[in-house]
């Protein structure tokens, strides 16, 4: 069913819910545990250290906590998550930081068809016996779900030309 919240002058939802089209299923591995709530969650990473990184881990499922192997502090890692609060219907909209609507694709906004976030972060601590990552941020609400973490690989991960 179509998220019947407000939507902001501008914006166009869908006349469907895209969670009732799943073609794929995904395991969450474990989640983002932070001290950000709706409301108090800053916009973006950049925010979240500026405010001190929201007191970031990511707690991995134990039967997962092998996956670390390899994985070591100071090293930069994506994170990709589920961010399970936010709306999937809107699929062009108004954020008050831009001159006018955007497509769904143009934004990093959390509402979007399927919720799926990334961020790249570096390792603060690691215990691979519990699975606990402590990383440098997150803008994540505490408890979103954790669908994947990647090596940040400084001669992949850049742009061409950049």
């Amino acid at each position: 069913m179509a998220d019947d919240r407000e939507i902001r002058a501008g914006e166009e939802q869908l006349d469907f819910d895209p969670g009732e089209r799943v073609q794929a299923g995904v395991t969450f591995i474990g989640h983002i545990r932070s001290e950000w709530q709706k409301g108090t969650a800053p916009r973006n990473l950049r925010q979240s250290r500026e405010r001190g990184g929201g007191a970031a881990r990511i707690e991995l499922d134990p039967v997962y906590a092998r996956g670390l192997s390899g994985l070591e502090v100071g090293r930069a890692i994506w994170v990709l998550y589920w961010m399970d609060r936010g709306r999937r219907d809107l699929i062009v909209q108004a954020p008050g930081h831009t001159d006018g609507p955007r497509g769904v694709f143009c934004l990093r906004s959390p509402a979007r068809p399927n919720p799926i976030a990334m961020a790249a972060v570096r390792i603060t601590s690691l215990d691979m016996e519990k699975g606990v990552i402590g990383i440098d941020a997150t803008d994540a609400f505490d408890m979103t779900p954790v669908v994947d973490i990647k090596p940040w690989l400084d001669r992949i991960d850049v742009p061409p030309d950049a």
